[in-house]
C-alpha cells in the first residue's frame, strides 16, 4: 500500500525533530526531502505547530501501543522492564531505530507551542505511570526492591533511560547507554 502524503510528510518531520528539534527544521527541508511544494504541505498541516501536533499524537500512540503489546505479550515485570530498557538500548546500538521524539522535544520545552509542550508532558506522564504499574507489580511478586514510591522510581528511571539516550548520542558512544542505565536497573533487582 502506498504511503500518503500527509504521512510522508509526517515521516521526513519525525527524522528532523530527531535530529535538529522543533525549531531546527522547516517546510523547506520537508518540502526537498518529499519533493512536494511548500503549499503542499500547508495544505496538509497550515502550521509548523499543527504538524508537530499530530507528529506528537502519533508518537504517542505508537508508544502506548508498543507498551500495551509488550504487556500482553510478556506477563513478567522484569522481563518487560528489561524489553523495554532494550528498545532503547536497540535505538542506541542501530541508527535505523527511531530516537525518542518526545526526548527530544523535551529538552526544548520552553520554546514549544503550548500544546505541543502538552502532549510531551502528556508521554511522560503516561509513560511514568506505565513504568510504575511495572515496578508495583514487580516489587509485589518479589522481582524488584523499591527505596522509593513505584511513582518516584519511575521517575528516577525515566530520568536514568531517557538521559543515556541523549549522553550516548551526544558523546556517541553506544556503550554509555547501558553504562547509565545498568547500575539503576541492577539498584531495582532483588
Amino acid at each position: 500500500m502506498e504511503q500518503s502524503t500527509s504521512e510522508k510528510i509526517l515521516d521526513v518531520a519525525q527524522s528532523l525533530v530527531v535530529a535538529g528539534g522543533y525549531n531546527g527544521f522547516s517546510y523547506a527541508d520537508i518540502s526537498a526531502a518529499v519533493g512536494i511544494h511548500k503549499a503542499s504541505i500547508h495544505h496538509h498541516f497550515p502550521t509548523k505547530a499543527e504538524l508537530v501536533s499530530v507528529l506528537v499524537g502519533r508518537y504517542v500512540r505508537q508508544a502506548q501501543e508498543g507498551l500495551r503489546s509488550l504487556r500482553q505479550q510478556v506477563s513478567d515485570p522484569a522481563e518487560q522492564l528489561d524489553a523495554y530498557v532494550g528498545y532503547w538500548q536497540k535505538c542506541v546500538l542501530d541508527d535505523a531505530e527511531p530516537f525518542c521524539v518526545c526526548a527530544m522535544l523535551a529538552s526544548e520545552i520552553q520554546l514549544l507551542p503550548d500544546a505541543v509542550a502538552a502532549q510531551v508532558r502528556a508521554h511522560f506522564r503516561n509513560l511514568g505511570e506505565w513504568l510504575a504499574t511495572v515496578l508495583e507489580t514487580g516489587e509485589e511478586q518479589g522481582s524488584f526492591r523499591l527505596s522509593a514510591s513505584p511513582e518516584e522510581e519511575a521517575q528516577m528511571l525515566m530520568a536514568s533511560v531517557h538521559g543515556a539516550l541523549l549522553s550516548a548520542r551526544a558523546f556517541g558512544d553506544a556503550k554509555l547507554f547501558f553504562a547509565i542505565v545498568s547500575p539503576q536497573l541492577a539498584k531495582l533487582r532483588t
